[in-house]
């Protein structure tokens, strides 16, 4: 088997001998943002636990909305980079979604985050960056939920 310098780095990594945070190189396995899309890259912290937290993304974008309740639409796609076994997401070209329909005071309008509408939880991992693509003009927010350490116990009914 002959050794590379990308073999070595993902061996590190996995290992956890270094954090990505140290490691140079660590966005190199994955692909170069598309024409219209830009790489967003989120470092997550160290946890004691980690896999009693998750990572949600909260792709969207800060328009002129009225009192309305408001959400955007865009797939949000899980991908693998080849060669590596890396998770990337890209989140799809985003459009208007679901809206309330109520009769706002004039001069409501404020500028506000209008969120893509995402249930989906990532598992936490400190290891490596949690890379997303998204298109030209979309922000990217993200949540990190926690859970209790002592799950509960189901009753029988």
């Amino acid at each position: 088997m002959k050794l590379t310098a990308q073999s070595v780095l993902a061996g590190v990594l996995a290992a956890g001998l270094i954090t990505p945070a140290l490691a140079a190189s660590d966005l190199q396995p994955f692909p170069p943002a598309k024409e219209g899309y830009v790489r967003k890259v989120i470092r997550l912290p160290e946890m004691q636990n980690p896999e009693l937290y998750r990572v949600q993304l909260i792709p969207g974008q800060v328009i002129a909305a009225d009192c309305n309740t408001r959400s955007l639409r865009a797939k949000i796609k899980e991908q693998t980079v080849q060669g590596w076994g890396y998770n990337y997401w890209t989140v799809g070209p985003v459009s208007a979604g679901p809206t309330t329909l109520m009769a706002c005071p004039e001069g409501s309008k404020t500028e506000r985050f209008v969120p893509v509408y995402n249930e989906q939880l990532i598992r936490y991992n400190a290891k490596l960056p949690l890379v997303v693509y998204v298109p030209e003009g979309v922000e990217l927010q993200y949540r990190i939920w926690a859970a209790p350490e002592k799950a509960q116990v189901a009753g029988q009914e």
